[in-house]
């Protein structure tokens, strides 16, 4: 692994033979984000505990979604349109705007707007700013849309967060009670019970009006979730059979992840000339001696 380094803790790396960013925050905390579609790969606490899931099959390759992280999906989110399913933000090349360091955390601004390839499938001009801020306990991820052509635009997004998690078994989501979902599974809407929600099998879930934070639990964490700008919330696992079947997954993978992201679907953002678009989703751990609110 090469490494050039920057100012503020930060320095270029090559990750798996893709350019990449090495971020650390003063207090140990450590973050990886990939140049290749803005995405952060691992964000490793002070005390050494990964919280993002990563495949170990992933592919790393030019062009290619990688599996794990926090992939960035713009303009479109799965195949709800004509466009490459989930975008082409995911495998565009961004660039780095500059990296900050204070006295409780890093921050590193990533950049990225329209170009020949984006306009031959999408006519609209744009620019796209993704900023992460990382500490021991908190990462905040948050996309801005900034609408610079002469028209208005239509788009969805989500931040298609892996989360690490010790088993499914052990594994509850609290904060979606009650929320009506539409289960991509089953094909089919229905209304979240009162009961927390666990998961059993293939889940591919959207939650619409999703405002309320979340609280997933497993055997050796507690992680608060919360968002703001994003209104719904995707949860997906691809369950046994699935993850066997995907040359990206190893058989078991699918036991040690959960995906939880902060999405804007049911009804897409309608951006006026000029106008910009901001949403942010934050990962914070809460010790055993923290309230939860």
């Amino acid at each position: 692994m090469t490494a050039n380094q920057l100012s503020n803790g930060a320095c270029f790396i090559s990750y798996r033979g893709l350019p990449a960013l090495s971020v650390s925050s003063p207090d140990g905390s450590h973050a990886v984000i990939l140049l290749q579609g803005a995405q952060v790969l691992s964000w490793q606490r002070s005390n050494g505990q990964e919280v993002l899931f990563l495949s170990e099959r992933a592919a790393f390759s030019a062009g290619q979604p990688v599996r794990g992280g926090i992939p960035v999906i713009f303009p479109q989110f799965e195949n709800l349109g004509p466009l490459p399913r989930h975008g082409f933000a995911r495998t565009a090349n961004w660039a780095l705007k500059h990296t900050t360091t204070s006295k409780d955390d890093a921050l590193a601004v990533l950049e990225w707007e329209q170009n020949e390839t984006t306009l031959a499938l999408w006519p609209h001009t744009f620019k796209a700013e993704l900023t992460v801020r990382l500490s021991a306990l908190r990462l905040d991820i948050e996309l801005a849309i900034d609408n610079s052509g002469m028209h208005s635009f239509e788009f969805s997004a989500a931040l298609h967060t892996y989360l690490r998690v010790a088993g499914l078994d052990t594994v509850h989501l609290d904060g979606l009670q009650r929320l009506r979902y539409q289960d991509s599974v089953l094909r089919t809407e229905k209304v979240q019970p009162a009961e927390r929600l666990q998961v059993f099998g293939e889940m591919d879930r959207i939650y619409f009006d999703a405002s309320r934070e979340l609280i997933l639990t497993d055997a050796q964490t507690h992680l608060r979730i919360s968002m703001v700008g994003f209104k719904d919330v995707v949860v997906w696992n691809p369950g046994p059979q699935r993850s066997a079947a995907m040359q990206d997954m190893s058989p078991q993978g699918y036991n040690h992840m959960l995906c939880v992201e902060a999405a804007i679907i049911a009804e897409p953002v309608q951006l006026a000339a000029g106008a910009q678009w901001v949403g942010r989703q934050s990962l914070e751990v809460v010790e055993p001696d923290t309230p939860e609110s």
